[in-house]
């Protein structure tokens, strides 16, 4: 990961760059954004609210508008950005983890350890993911982020894990995996010290799309009232909150998506770049 020739062609790919500096703007404003909230996001303004019931448009005292409630718009999206980047992250830290530990495995030792394991991941993989995850929250009957978080995380995993164990396999026959072995080395230093480290390039690159998807299927389930619950922002309860408004409050809708196309786009750009550099003859 840290060869230089990697880091020149990393440097060198335009969309690599968009990528890292639409991922950097979006981390600047969910880590940084919520310190220099106008409001707190909960805060509900009697001058808020319009004629007629409606929001306020875009004004010196509300940068952004205003929602249904009479809530700053900025920021929501300020405080948004930091919780569904959160769940975002640690889901696929989860992710990465159960995959790199069942790959490892599956793929150093085989035999019925990996016959098990990847009957596993076949299973998971032929669900439906969005469905299962709705389904599993709904049945929680209180979701949380926490619940969020694992219930990402543990469905997220399969895909990563059949990655790893392929490239596990193609090490363990490699020379110094051998001359490890020949000198004596023990399975666990074997694997942390000769195995692992040459999968952490594959592993950043998956991990960095899998955000951008953890980022949609958050927005999702807090879209349809079952990731973060009402009245902390996420952009996915944004969205929810202003389905109705397209016409009379169109921003309502279009600052959270704005949002989440440009982290998701950002996290995609930024793992092609990474894969790129990794791996020219992918």
């Amino acid at each position: 990961m840290g060869d230089p020739r990697a880091i020149r062609r990393f440097r060198q790919n335009p969309g690599a760059r968009v990528g890292a500096a639409l991922v950097t703007l979006v981390g600047v404003l969910s880590g940084l954004g919520p310190l220099f909230a106008p409001y707190a996001p909960e805060r509900q303004f009697h001058e808020g609210i319009g004629a007629y019931g409606l929001p306020q448009a875009p004004s010196r005292t509300f940068l952004l508008g205003t929602d249904l409630l009479g809530r700053d718009e900025l920021s929501r999206l300020l405080h948004g950005g930091s919780v569904s980047l959160q769940v975002a992250l640690v889901a696929t830290s989860l992710a990465v983890g159960l995959g790199l530990v069942v790959g490892v495995l599956s793929g150093y030792f085989g035999g019925r350890l990996d016959a098990v394991c990847m009957r596993a991941v076949d299973v998971l993989l032929s669900l439906p993911f969005l469905l299962i995850a709705i389904a599993l929250q709904r049945s929680l009957g209180n979701p949380g982020l926490g619940s969020l978080c694992v219930l990402l995380g543990a469905l997220s995993w399969p895909s990563l894990a059949r990655v790893m164990r392929t490239k596990v396999m193609e090490l363990r026959s490699r020379e110094f995996v051998q001359a490890a072995k020949a000198l004596g080395a023990s399975t666990p230093r074997i694997l942390w010290v000769h195995v692992v480290p040459n999968v952490l390039g594959p592993l950043v690159v998956l991990g960095t799309t899998l955000i951008a998807e953890m980022i949609i299927a958050e927005s999702a389930m807090s879209f349809l009232g079952l990731g973060v619950q009402a009245p902390q922002a996420s952009w996915g309860t944004m969205l929810h909150d202003g389905r109705d408004m397209l016409v009379h409050a169109p921003h309502l809708l279009l600052a959270p998506g704005a949002l989440i196309a440009g982290a998701v786009i950002g996290f995609n750009l930024l793992g092609e770049g990474l894969r790129d550099a990794f791996d020219p003859r992918a």
